[in-house]
């Protein structure tokens, strides 16, 4: 198996997987402390829970388990480099949408409404409404498939979707009263950014 791991495609699969996570989580925190602030930012802002720690884990025994077992599964470089694209496309995006919102971007859902809140509709958002959630779901998925991990990538993609169908709902409902009729109709010309969910 010590073979299987140091081998050309698992050092590329494996490199790319960890500079990807490296790099989302080390930018999310940096973007944060420039916007707000070292004072109003905690570790939270490398967003790594539990769930998510447990996930990239579960993602990490499949891809070993393959390779071990299957080693031309993972050699299929089409599906891999689509998922490296997807993962820089997913970047990509949700960087655009933290810096567009700037002091409007947190984390963590408002629930009063701030001086510095502004209701933003320009550059990426007025595509989508969610474009920070479409960046990570985009890159999400992309990280599994870079791996050429079957189970891990539909488990990704159904985990991130649940997460979301639950999170933008109760997100807009405090947009809703915080902007009111704009909101609406910003919301109404929008899509939300995660498919199946409006």
């Amino acid at each position: 198996m010590t073979e299987t791991l140091i081998s050309f495609t698992a050092c590329r699969h494996l490199s790319q997987m960890f500079f990807a996570v490296f790099f989302f989580h080390c930018s999310e925190y940096i973007l944060a402390i420039s916007i707000h602030g070292k004072n109003r930012v905690t570790l939270k802002s490398l967003l790594v829970t539990k769930a998510y720690a447990l996930a990239m884990i579960c993602s990490l025994i499949e891809y070993s388990l393959e390779i071990y077992l299957f080693p031309g599964m993972k050699e299929n470089w089409s599906v891999s480099n689509t998922g490296l694209c997807l993962v820089f496309i997913g970047e990509l995006v949700r960087k655009l949408a933290v810096i567009t919102a700037g002091k409007s971007f947190t984390h963590l859902i408002k629930k009063f409404h701030e001086e510095s809140h502004v209701l933003v509709t320009h550059g990426v958002y007025e595509y989508i409404r969610h474009p920070s959630y479409f960046g990570f779901f985009v890159w999400s998925v992309g990280t599994q498939i870079m791996l050429c991990n079957p189970f891990s990538t539909l488990a990704f993609a159904l985990v991130v979707w649940g997460f979301f169908k639950r999170r933008i709902p109760y997100e807009e409902f405090f947009l809703r009263q915080f902007f009111g009729s704009e909101y609406e109709v910003y919301a109404r010309r929008t899509w939300s950014g995660i498919p199946f969910i409006e």
